[in-house]
């Protein structure tokens, strides 16, 4: 089976001495895993970043095995981790993928609005025009896993979208991430505690 498909580079971790398993969303797939060999490679590294658009093939030989995955650069989002804020918030957005969703279920909606909100992130002058943004994202996963109310409206107050973040992590905490992956949590925190400083 080969699949070729644009994705959004959201996990990367090291296996072997070479190689990393890769987590990458896409529109019709949804989350898949691939191994990438070459993956600590010079040429490789700033291809392997959270957030980075890539052309994704995935290759399996064996039903259930482990997908093989070559990527090739389509978007680097790689200067926007200069930035002390924007790095915390595309760790998140793309660490709250990755270690939530199922694989291989699509979730066009959930494709699309981390696609949003990496560009509004990249494209926005202030976090002001952003952390809304990601406040929707949030919501959006709780619902697709079955969590949340209803949608909150987008607002650019800025008391009215920290109180929205805050009820999220509440939510987050007590339906997401009981008892599993704290640092995955710790990442939010610190893009919180971020925004909180830029508005002070």
């Amino acid at each position: 089976m080969i699949i070729k498909t644009p994705a959004i580079v959201c996990a990367i971790r090291a296996h072997g001495e070479h190689g990393a398993i890769v987590r990458v969303m896409t529109p019709e797939h949804g989350l898949i895993a691939g191994y990438v060999r070459g993956a600590k490679s010079r040429t490789m590294r700033p291809v392997l970043i959270a957030a980075n658009d890539v052309e994704a093939e995935f290759r399996v030989r064996v039903p259930g095995q482990l997908p093989s995955l070559t990527v090739e650069l389509l978007k680097s989002r790689a200067p926007l981790l200069g930035e002390a804020l924007s790095a915390a918030a595309l760790e998140w957005v793309t660490a709250l993928t990755a270690s939530t969703l199922p694989e291989e279920h699509p979730y066009p909606a959930i494709h699309e609005a981390l696609d949003g909100v990496i560009s509004a992130i990249e494209m926005a002058p202030t976090a002001r025009r952003w952390a809304a943004a990601v406040g929707a994202f949030e919501r959006l996963v709780m619902r697709s896993l079955g969590y949340g109310g209803e949608m909150p409206s987008m607002s650019e107050d800025w008391d009215a979208v920290l109180a929205g973040l805050q009820v999220n992590g509440v939510q987050l905490s007590r339906h997401i991430f009981v008892d599993r992956k704290a640092d995955i949590l710790s990442a939010r925190e610190r893009m919180v505690e971020r925004l909180k400083r830029a508005v002070a």
